[in-house]
């Protein structure tokens, strides 16, 4: 008799199992019906320039980290020692213009960022101010557009050299050509060469040396002091230690140096939120997508 009523009671709960079973499994009870999520949108910001915009030596991977939403894909291609030239030469304008093609975008934006090394004198770089760097900078802006992206001009972030206390902006000059040039073509700009010198003019020559990515030496703080930057030290002599590394680790090394053009951190999210500031006044769509 007790074994038929434990052989009926296991069949009930055979029975009752699986609506047991769904009870525990449904999560859906006391919520709201489910719907499909609505299609994202995205923008795409592809940054093109020199090591002043590059990874660890520029402002372009704060702006990158701390300046856009999550909405946005933002795309550091900033390469040290590049000028319109060379960048081109080397095959990273291509690169750029793939990535610049890549569908799915609501808008897509590339932001061109040049002319410290055009002014250089190193053989690979260098370009003419008057003729060819403008010429340069009008193929780009048609290439991007041809591309289906669309073109924002910068001028060149300002070194932080200084005399008798007056910034001296070597740059100025070629920012003026940029200025040009996207004034004739109808591109937005953001003026970072006025905005950077400002803000460097007004800190002064010593506390500028903050914005590097090392400390100064003692004489070249003496002369900071004075009103007055230095030449920079060879890089060799100016370097920070190389970052220790395990055979089996990650062992590319950032040449990290104290001088009056490369920017540490401070410096990068300084220029990054000044970039951030006039980048939503000339394209005004990019108001919901930049944070300050």
């Amino acid at each position: 008799m007790m074994r038929q009523a434990w052989m009926g009671a296991a069949a009930a709960l055979a029975l009752l199992a699986p609506a047991l079973q769904a009870q525990e499994n449904d999560s859906s009870e006391g919520r709201t019906i489910r719907k499909d999520a609505e299609k994202l949108a995205p923008y795409k910001i592809i940054l093109v320039g020199d090591s002043t915009m590059a990874p660890m030596s520029g402002w372009g991977s704060l702006f990158c980290a701390h300046h856009v939403k999550s909405s946005v894909a933002c795309l550091n291609l900033g390469r040290g020692g590049r000028s319109t030239r060379s960048y081109r030469q080397e095959g990273s304008w291509d690169i750029a213009l793939a990535e610049a093609r890549v569908p799915g975008y609501r808008r897509t934006y590339v932001l061109i960022q040049f002319a410290h090394n055009d002014q250089s004198s190193v053989a690979e770089r260098w370009t003419d101010m008057e003729t060819e760097f403008p010429a340069n900078l009008k193929r780009m802006v048609g290439e991007v557009r041809a591309a289906g992206a669309l073109p924002v001009l910068l001028t060149p972030l300002t070194r932080r050299e200084f005399r008798q206390g007056t910034l001296g902006n070597s740059l100025a000059p070629w920012s003026a050509k940029i200025r040009e040039v996207a004034q004739a073509l109808s591109v937005p700009l953001v003026d970072l060469n006025r905005s950077s010198a400002a803000a460097v003019q007004a800190m002064g020559p010593e506390k500028a040396m903050e914005l590097a990515q090392a400390g100064p030496n003692a004489q070249e703080r003496a002369a900071a002091q004075a009103g007055t930057t230095l030449k920079p030290r060879a890089a060799a002599e100016a370097r920070l230690p190389d970052v220790p590394t395990q055979p089996d680790g990650p062992r590319a090394q950032f040449q990290r140096k104290f001088d009056y053009t490369h920017v540490g951190d401070a410096g990068a999210e300084l220029f990054a939120g000044l970039v951030a500031g006039d980048l939503v006044r000339a394209v005004p769509e990019l108001g919901s997508q930049v944070a300050p």
